[in-house]
């Protein structure tokens, strides 16, 4: 029996904690839609992010490891997944809104460019001049322009509460599409609960690939002391155990560890700053979600390593090298010859065709040209990049 959205609020009244974010206190989206008969905005919002074009993409978009390596290393997507599971599971613990906490955490990646940090290096690079680039305000442009799914209005029509973490997890707060947001506060708790289980299971995880290449072995981790102490107990229920199942079940020890900290340091938090609204969570200016200090020392020691021993890896480096090259030869050519654009990104820049339809949203010039070619190339993934970089630079008759 399907509940109305009425029926719906009284259960997160019932339910929810006193500094969760209701669906009801929402602020609402920028184009009006009436009330959907069963679901609460924060379920349509997840909801329209998962058949998002942008969404599908990202299982073709890597993060550390840029370009195919094999067929088990994570991609954008598979993260996303994973921290949208996590996030979950925490919000469930502390009463906070899951289908918030699980819209955020699905659209948190979607403003990432092909070939991981190395793209967004070089497309900062590129569009130096003309505001720079940030995967986080890139992600609210893919949902409020990028999309074209409705015939009502541009992007996914998001609540304000979900394309407000974008803005509230940028560093540069500079672009336009910030403006709105500004000014609103502490990011809500469902938002801070993301952002930080995104950089924990970005930590694990980057240890599970860089393990599966060969970039690291597992002998070079005893060297980490948070590596070391979550072996402890797997060693002492399972001595026989070796290899892949080894490294599988210390890793999940990792996440467990940390996940069960957070909670328990963001229950600490939340108290001691007699937290019991979402404007005491407005206004609180540090962090409510984190880790403990000794968690977070543990943390630290464990991403130099990362730093030292994969990121820098020269493989790492040489690939992450070659997507910039990519990235920074196809905006150049892009942008000396924009009729190779596709003419819905190049009507952006130049405006409707002749013959348009007057008032047409996908035909008016609202950007610079450089931000157009930005758009395009964030939006490619890896393999559509190479493909098209070896269609421009490298013709052949299969191409």
């Amino acid at each position: 029996m399907s509940r109305s959205p009425t029926e719906w609020f009284d259960l997160e009244e019932a339910y929810l904690a006193p500094f969760a974010m209701r669906s009801r206190e929402s602020r609402g989206r920028e184009y009006t839609e009436a009330p959907h008969p069963f679901r609460t905005v924060f379920q349509r919002d997840r909801e329209r992010v998962v058949h998002s074009t942008g969404f599908r993409r990202l299982m073709g978009k890597t993060q550390v490891l840029v370009a195919q390596i094999n067929d088990h290393h994570r991609t954008r997507l598979t993260h996303t997944l994973e921290v949208a599971q996590i996030a979950r599971t925490i919000a469930r613990r502390l009463r906070l809104n899951e289908d918030l906490t699980e819209a955020i955490a699905l659209s948190h990646d979607l403003g990432h460019p092909p070939f991981g940090h190395a793209g967004e290096a070089a497309l900062d690079e590129c569009l130096r001049d003309f505001g720079g680039f940030d995967h986080n305000l890139q992600g609210l442009r893919q949902v409020d322009e990028r999309e074209d799914r409705y015939p009502e209005y541009p992007g996914l029509n998001l609540s304000f509460e979900v394309r407000e973490a974008f803005v509230q997890h940028a560093k540069h707060k500079g672009w336009p599409e910030a403006t709105p947001f500004l000014g609103v506060g502490s990011p809500l708790l469902e938002a801070q609960i993301v952002d930080a289980v995104d950089s924990l299971a970005y930590d694990v995880h980057d240890i599970d690939d860089a393990l599966g290449i060969g970039l690291i072995s597992l002998d070079d981790l005893e060297e980490v002391t948070f590596w070391r102490e979550a072996a402890v107990p797997v060693r002492r229920d399972h001595p026989e155990m070796r290899g892949d199942r080894f490294r599988t079940a210390v890793l999940r020890e990792l996440i467990n560890w940390q996940v069960g900290d957070l909670l328990l340091e963001t229950e600490r938090r939340i108290t001691g700053a007699n937290i019991s609204s979402v404007a005491d969570v407005r206004g609180c200016k540090s962090a409510l979600v984190g880790c403990s200090l000794g968690v977070c020392g543990l943390k630290e020691e464990l991403e130099k390593f990362l730093t030292r021993r994969v990121y820098r890896h020269h493989r790492v480096l040489r690939m992450a090298e070659k997507g910039k090259r990519f990235v920074k030869a196809l905006f150049s050519e892009y942008l000396a010859n924009p009729e190779l654009l596709p003419p819905r990104h190049l009507m952006r820049w130049t405006g409707a065709p002749r013959g348009a339809p007057a008032g047409s949203l996908a035909g008016k010039a609202t950007d610079s040209l450089p931000r157009v070619v930005g758009d395009y190339l964030a939006g490619m993934t890896d393999r559509y990049a190479q493909q098209e970089y070896l269609r421009l630079f490298q013709p052949s008759p299969e191409l």
